[in-house]
């Protein structure tokens, strides 16, 4: 991974509180998985940064090296690799992500969160 890729993931992680790097953007998700944690993320009303790793290839490898995982999307909150997909829907449903984003005082609609744990119980 080129060293410009690393310095620029670790400077956006570090100065935005919730991070998710996706194919596509949040208004224009560009896979199913992405669209999924972007519309929980949206749904919740919290305040994050897309960053769209198909517009840069160096980006796209440099996050998978950075975090050491495999797949995209990767989110992350206060500087914390969180999870791909997967990880993200599990913590949803089991209120795990209500618990990190009050921990870490992001805002966030609780009512919201609740309501998606209704429909999938």
């Amino acid at each position: 991974m080129s060293d410009t890729a690393q310095s620029t993931i670790k400077e956006t992680i570090e100065k935005n509180d919730v991070v998710l790097f996706m194919k596509g953007t949040s208004s224009m998700p560009q896979c199913g998985f992405s669209s999924r944690i972007a519309g929980v993320l949206n749904f919740l009303n919290i305040s994050w940064l897309d960053i769209n790793v198909l517009a840069d290839e160096n980006l796209r490898q440099g996050i998978k090296d950075f975090s050491d995982w495999p797949t995209i999307p990767q989110m992350y909150v206060k500087g914390e690799f969180v999870g791909g997909c997967d990880i993200i829907t599990d913590m949803m449903l089991t209120g795990e992500l209500d618990k990190l984003l009050e921990t870490n005082n992001i805002k966030f609609d609780k009512d919201a969160a609740d309501k998606v744990r209704e429909a999938n119980s």
